[in-house]
């Protein structure tokens, strides 16, 4: 078929018209792809550069310095030492076996280090860096980076590890650090991104957990560049994080280590206070434990041997550990009575040697009795009966409501975990915990420190603290953090008479310094530094009759954890009372025995500064004194005097 040229102009139009249509639509595409390009390549610049910035670059956290803790001198009780370890990249190691393998010709790692290295590699990513050794010496971290052609994926690295220079003097008031656990992450509700570091550690126990927040620090950050997968290529600047804050404790390190050593190989607990401020001392429970064990990773054996120790080197008696006051609680009731005015100071009781109350006898601890006694007499000799004859008549509300005024019954606010609350018991107690009626033999009981009332170390110290300075003073263990003054709360006027406070106080000189005072074998000398004391057994078990009728058994006689608790309280000096000091020996028999003695060396101490000179002590005590002191390991330290001062 032939076109004719008027078909082939028509056609040719049509042509020219798709082609105008055809190339329209192209450059309008085009103007509309150039105006994106433009939108995106100069209105969107800063946007799309940051994306791609965060496509390239990672941030890490780095950990912080943690803070340190001082004593009240400044000598350090926790610092951070230099850590050497090694470090393993799973994706650049390669075969995780044959890597810790050859490591261990380096390092020295047992089977389950290397069983737990291997677990922890395995459950990270493969080219997160994960901690497999650490703690190691220069030598060794020496001869890792000296063969690291040998060792892909190996890296040497330097950071740093919790260290406590004093070991197991503080190891109850500073406690230790640990890695972060499930279970720690579990109790938070915004866990701080530190936590999630690998091998990161926190406070675990003591001040080192009460104070986590404020001794952790805040993170710094790195910036790394990384490819596609993550792998880290380089590093590309960092900013270093903020130091945790200094804590400086109120506890004298001299002192602290004199208590630890006295209590020696007994399981008990001893408290100094200062009753003007509250400022505590010295905290010492004993047996004790070296915390560093936990930092480093303590093993099961020795782990084993702390939690299946009957003497509970773990706890923190001082604190944790409530006991029967005994009679060092005597002076709450005496107080009540006073303040009552059911009795007056000169007053007497007759004591046989027991009273009997509904059918039931309640002994005095003398058997044959003290005969007439008032109250100056009944605290120099403890006499019992006197105490169930007042308390009947003042009642257990008032003697729980004087003994709540004391400091006892009541969890004072330190830093420390599981500060026990102990038990002031009344009736509205009775009936609301026990579901029963207060009967007279509670407050009989109760009226000797005995039945339910329950007291920590802790809360006699402050008792004694309270009855020496006549003012609400409270414990506090933290002097200031960062420098900063941590300020003690006012210490108001106790609301009970400067007289009666002042007949107690005899009371107390009496035991320590009257000759048939039951604390007289371990008086004071030194005038200017005399102890005013009471001593106190609490008894663990019930004595039956048959036991009375044959002769109680002594203490010595049976076995350990069946003998009666020691309790000692004094302050000091009796003419310008500056410490307070409390000591409980568990199962250690009598107070004037077990616990007088260890307290009146430990109030010496801390009023003289140094090692008490023998001086202070009766003539014919001071050879075996002068023994005692020469073999306790005390630790070398410039005399730091916490009170007066003698030549």
């Amino acid at each position: 078929m032939r076109y004719t040229p008027k078909d082939i102009e028509a056609s040719s139009r049509k042509i020219t018209r798709r082609g105008l249509i055809l190339g329209g639509v192209q450059v309008g595409f085009m103007s509309v792809l150039a105006l994106r390009m433009r939108h995106m390549q100069v209105d969107q610049a800063d946007q799309y550069r940051l994306l791609a910035e965060e496509n390239r670059i990672n941030l890490r956290l780095l950990p912080p310095s943690r803070g340190l803790i001082f004593d009240r001198n400044g000598r350090p009780l926790a610092t951070n030492e230099q850590n050497y370890r090694i470090v393993v990249v799973r994706e650049d190691a390669g075969d995780v076996d044959e890597a810790l393998a050859r490591i261990a010709h380096f390092v020295p790692m047992s089977d389950d280090d290397m069983e737990r290295a291997k677990r922890e590699i395995l459950r990270r990513s493969p080219f997160v860096p994960v901690t497999i050794a650490d703690r190691l010496t220069w030598d060794e971290v020496a001869e890792v980076a000296v063969n690291a052609p040998a060792l892909p994926g190996v890296t040497p690295e330097v950071g740093q590890s919790r260290a406590y220079p004093l070991s197991e003097d503080f190891a109850h008031i500073i406690g230790y650090v640990g890695p972060v656990s499930d279970y720690d992450l579990s109790k938070l509700e915004d866990p701080d991104p530190l936590l999630q570091i690998p091998r990161f550690q926190i406070g675990k126990n003591g001040v080192e957990a009460r104070l986590e927040e404020q001794l952790r620090g805040s993170a710094g950050t790195k910036r790394i560049e990384v490819n596609a997968v993550g792998r880290v290529i380089r590093e590309l600047d960092r900013t270093p994080g903020q130091a945790g804050a200094n804590v400086q404790l109120t506890i004298d390190h001299g002192l602290q280590n004199f208590m630890r050593a006295r209590l020696g190989a007994e399981s008990a607990g001893a408290v100094v206070m200062d009753v003007k401020n509250g400022d505590l001392l010295g905290i010492a429970s004993a047996p004790s434990f070296d915390p560093n064990k936990f930092v480093r990773g303590i093993s099961v054996a020795d782990y084993r041997e702390l939690t299946e120790n009957p003497y509970r080197p773990l706890a923190n008696k001082t604190v944790q550990g409530t006991y029967p006051p005994g009679s060092t609680f005597k002076m709450v009731t005496a107080l009540a009575a006073l303040e009552d005015g059911v009795i007056s100071p000169d007053e007497t009781v007759y004591c046989p040697g027991f009273v009997e109350k509904g059918g039931r006898r309640f002994h005095c601890w003398r058997r044959g009795g003290h005969g007439n006694v008032d109250l100056v007499k009944s605290l120099e000799q403890s006499c019992d009966v006197y105490y169930y004859d007042i308390a009947e008549r003042v009642g257990i509300d008032k003697i729980a409501a004087m003994a709540r005024r004391l400091g006892l019954g009541e969890r004072h606010d330190i830093p420390l975990p599981a500060v026990a609350s102990g038990l002031a018991p009344d009736k509205a107690w009775k009936r609301d915990t026990r579901g029963a009626d207060w009967v007279v033999g509670d407050t009989l009981n109760a009226s000797i420190g005995q039945g339910f009332v329950l007291a920590s170390p802790l809360q006699i110290a402050v008792m004694t603290a309270r009855i020496a300075s006549g003012r609400a003073v409270a414990p506090r263990l933290v002097k200031s953090i960062d420098g900063i003054e941590q300020a003690a709360a006012p210490a108001e006027a106790l609301d009970i008479s400067p007289t009666s406070l002042e007949h107690i106080r005899q009371g107390m000189f009496a035991v320590s310094n009257n000759r048939r005072g039951t604390a007289y074998r371990t008086r004071v000398v030194d005038d200017a530094m005399r102890l005013a004391g009471k001593t106190g057994t609490s008894q663990v078990r019930n004595i039956t009759a048959a036991e009375r009728a044959q002769g109680v058994f002594r203490n010595e006689d049976l076995p350990w954890e069946r003998r009666d608790h020691a309790l000692f309280v004094a302050f000091a000096p009796y003419d310008a009372p500056e410490i307070a000091v409390s000591v409980v020996v568990e199962h250690g028999g009598g107070g004037s025995t077990a616990a007088a003695p260890i307290a009146r060396d430990i109030a010496l101490r801390a009023l003289y500064g140094e090692v008490p000179p023998l001086s202070a002590y009766p003539s014919d005590q001071r050879g075996q004194i002068q023994a005692l002191f020469r073999d306790l390991p005390l630790i070398d330290v410039t005399p730091t005097p916490t009170g007066r001062t003698r030549a």
